[in-house]
């Protein structure tokens, strides 16, 4: 019985780590991925071009590169964003009388006006890597 249950959840274990996989070849070409590799610190930032069954291959300073899956102990990617990232802001104030005479009732031109204008762009913030792909850990067989 309890053989039984380690082997489901083997199997189990085993199917979450290839649907995560699945995942990972859902994504589009261009995608920005943050890979950890087995043994290493800090994580790789790359632009993926494909995904295959066992390797990425991905673009690292424009110089393109295969990773095995086998190598790969987690894949962080940065969903797309919608809309531009530069966000303008702009304002117009009055300046000068705001009012025309009242001691005249002839029409009088309109008095001289000006305006000031000012202008901002804010450039909006990256989104955040998400998890996409995280390999399951190997579980001790007897």
């Amino acid at each position: 019985m309890l053989r039984v249950a380690l082997v489901l959840l083997t199997a189990s274990a085993a199917f979450a780590a290839e649907d995560a996989w699945a995942k990972v070849r859902e994504l589009k070409s261009g995608a920005e991925l943050r890979i950890y590799k087995k043994g290493e610190k800090q994580p790789v930032l790359v632009k993926l071009d494909e995904a295959r069954e066992e390797t990425l291959v991905v673009l690292v300073k424009n110089e393109q590169t295969a990773i095995d899956k086998e190598d790969i102990d987690r894949v962080d990617y940065r969903p797309r964003q919608t809309g531009s990232q530069l966000k303008p802001e702009f304002r117009t104030t009055p300046e000068g009388p705001d009012r025309e005479s009242k001691v005249s009732r002839i029409p009088q031109r309109p008095p001289n006006r000006s305006r000031t204008t000012s202008g901002n762009l804010t450039l909006q913030s990256r989104t955040d890597f998400e998890t996409i792909y995280r390999r399951e850990a190997a579980t001790p067989q007897k």
